[in-house]
């Protein structure tokens, strides 16, 4: 190897864009550490095969690199979905360039992941659309809660000015009924209440929530847990923890039961750690990962968008306060919750950074 060729070898080997060198008949002949790193596989073992055996795409993008070969034309591609080896599905902008060499027409592949840019877009936008959403329950809430006081207020002064005891239980409906609205007007702006913070194991949390769901189900649903042991213990509220984790699990149940008996429902707890995760604007170096997965009729697609939104609910008897109690619940721990659902299955995902106020930028 000459000292260009290893200059160009080492280059190659740490740019931060994952680069593969294919053959005329579209087997590996290069894959720099990015591209390793990316498909989680070893470029000194793949060497030689195949490109469908690295990763698999569509029969008309195959047709599109042999196209590339057969006509040297170089050509882009944006938001295309990969299956890597290892089963891992990939969203990527690439480019091909065709080289000509001594030894035909190779293809050079510059691959750009973009599931972490799209995810970090998507979590802002949720960001933004929460923040919306208090601002507008807080300025309604004030307007609510202001002629609710008047009107509590005069029913209380009428009754004392009621010649008839029987009329009383007119100005108790007018003053009940204020009560009631004041208690759901406070139940969608959550509690003022910061959370008190101690360090917790988060597998006590999703025990104490299997409890309470065996209790209350009498062990008809199935609860199954899969927890990683080796994570540290969490700088979280322990009572809002439990609350927040127990609203999405009830949830699954309810939905369950509106189309299954809830013996055939299965409920499934998982924990894992997330090295290098981005929550809104902030990078965190270990974030606590907790999925709760259920078998239900999966989240109406029109829904969706909402689902945090206060008094969104997919039953005619619900009260949409749920999920917007957890999000906020979630918000407060600077974590972060989403949802994906087809019928079926239904994912929510909460991440909880494991260094709170430590976090880089």
């Amino acid at each position: 190897m000459t000292i260009s060729d290893a200059l160009h070898r080492l280059l190659l080997d740490n740019l931060t864009t994952a680069t593969l060198l294919l053959n005329d008949d579209l087997r590996l002949e290069y894959m720099n550490p990015a591209a390793e790193m990316l498909l989680a596989i070893s470029g000194q073992r793949s060497h030689g095969q195949f490109i469908s055996e690295l990763f698999t795409e569509t029969t008309e993008a195959l047709q599109s690199l042999r196209l590339a070969v057969e006509q040297a034309h170089p050509f882009t591609k944006r938001e295309a979905l990969l299956t890597s080896a290892t089963g891992q599905t990939l969203t990527v902008d690439y480019a091909v360039t065709p080289i000509l060499s001594t030894a035909g027409t190779m293809l050079l592949l510059e691959v750009h992941p973009r599931d972490r840019l799209l995810r970090i877009t998507k979590e802002e936008a949720q960001l933004s659309k929460q923040e919306t959403s208090k601002m507008l329950v807080r300025g309604l809430a004030h307007e609510i809660k202001n002629p609710l006081g008047g009107i509590r207020g005069a029913a209380q002064l009428l009754a004392r000015q009621l010649p008839d005891e029987n009329l009383r239980d007119y100005t108790n409906v007018i003053i009940e009924e204020a009560d009631r609205l004041r208690n759901l007007v406070d139940r969608m702006l959550g509690s003022n209440k910061l959370p008190s913070l101690a360090m917790t194991n988060v597998h006590e949390v999703l025990e104490r929530v299997c409890n309470l769901v065996d209790a209350e189900t009498q062990g008809d649903v199935t609860l199954v847990r899969d927890y990683d042991p080796s994570l540290p213990d969490l700088l979280i509220d322990r009572e809002q923890m439990i609350q927040a984790v127990l609203n999405i699990v009830r949830n699954a149940m309810q939905a369950i039961s509106s189309k299954n008996e809830l013996r055939l429902g299965r409920i499934t707890l998982r924990t894992r750690a997330m090295r290098q995760f981005t929550i809104g604007h902030v990078r965190h170096r270990l974030v606590t990962k907790i999925e709760i997965i259920d078998n239900g009729p999966g989240i109406p697609p029109e829904l969706q968008d909402t689902l945090f939104f206060p008094m969104v609910s997919g039953r005619p008897d619900g009260t949409g306060l749920g999920l917007a109690i957890t999000q906020n619940i979630i918000s407060q721990h600077q974590g972060l919750i989403e949802c994906e659902s087809q019928p079926g299955h239904t994912l929510f995902s909460i991440f909880l950074p494991l260094e709170q106020g430590t976090a880089s930028t």
